[in-house]
């Protein structure tokens, strides 16, 4: 005869669904060199002494442990400690502005979070680049950049003193002008510069931390290209080339040069590009390079003769 016997087991699950939380203040703003609490609390499912590490990521992507091992690295000792799994600065500065990651690990498990300090500064002077003179049609482009400022700051230009919308094409007295402004990198671009862009102009720069900051006005003067000094000079360039070829060829007559010679010559225009790291110059500048290269079959000497001429735009 058999005899069943039935057990009832009861298991408990608790704690293979356990919550690994991490909670922080996922933004903060304190000002340059004052103190700042970056508080991050976890779970109990973490157990009674987890682990915290901190990692800070800069506004250029580059990260570093800035606490392992219950103590602050390198260059954080004695500005942070350690409190309840928070982290406090004694003092900030801008280059600390960042992503600061709480990393909780305990009892199997695992939790991050991230919180973003931003080190408020005042904007600086702002550098800017204006041109002092340019020709009509040409592509111009100013810029205007703030070092300091944090957060970022926003740019607006002044043309005579009188601020320039960033959209012109929205008010009636700046429809004709035709710039493109962008106010987060501080550029303002004239695709077609014209002489109604002649002015004096100067950048702002703020971020709502402090009074804005301006910096140097510049006068830009647009001016049209000198089409007839250009033609003029050409000719000239030409006949001295002329005067030089036909001096070489009497020379040759009157058996001063070698009987055996190639000559070549060179003619390049606008050569603006090749000659910028040699000579001063300007944008609407047009250059003309004449070369006259003589090469002696017999010994191989090579001489090299160069007329280099530029013309001045009309003033």
């Amino acid at each position: 005869m058999w005899t069943f016997v039935f057990v009832c087991l009861s298991i408990s699950v608790t704690g293979l669904h356990a919550d690994f939380s991490v909670t922080v203040s996922p933004s903060v703003k304190v000002k340059e060199n004052e103190g700042v609490d970056l508080k991050c609390s976890y779970t109990a499912d973490f157990g009674s002494a987890p682990r915290v590490e901190w990692k800070f990521k800069d506004l250029k992507g580059s990260q570093i442990l800035i606490y392992f091992d219950n103590k602050p690295t390198g260059q954080y000792a004695g500005r942070i400690t350690m409190y309840d799994g928070g982290l406090r600065f004694n003092k900030v500065t801008r280059a600390d502005t960042g992503d600061y990651d709480c990393e909780v690990s305990g009892n199997t498990g695992y939790g991050e979070n991230t919180i973003k300090l931003t080190v408020l500064v005042p904007p600086s002077k702002p550098v800017s680049r204006i041109p002092s003179s340019v020709t009509t049609g040409n592509n111009v482009r100013l810029t205007c950049f703030d070092a300091d400022g944090s957060p970022p700051s926003t740019y607006r230009w002044y043309k005579d003193n009188t601020p320039l919308p960033e959209d012109p094409t929205k008010f009636p007295s700046f429809k004709n002008l035709t710039y493109k402004m962008n106010v987060f990198n501080g550029n303002l671009e004239f695709p077609s510069v014209s002489k109604l862009d002649s002015g004096s102009y100067l950048c702002e720069a703020s971020n709502g931390e402090g009074a804005p900051q301006r910096g140097d006005a510049v006068h830009m003067e647009v001016r049209d290209l000198n089409v007839g000094g250009i033609v003029a000079g050409v000719i000239v360039a030409l006949l001295a080339v002329g005067l030089l070829l036909f001096g070489l060829w009497f020379a040759s007559k009157k058996g001063y040069l070698p009987s055996k010679f190639s000559l070549r010559v060179c003619v390049c225009e606008r050569a603006r590009e090749r000659e910028r790291g040699r000579l001063e110059t300007q944008n609407d500048l047009t250059y003309l390079l004449f070369s006259l290269i003589f090469h002696r079959k017999s010994r191989k000497v090579r001489v090299l003769f160069c007329y280099l001429w530029h013309i001045q735009p009309h003033i």
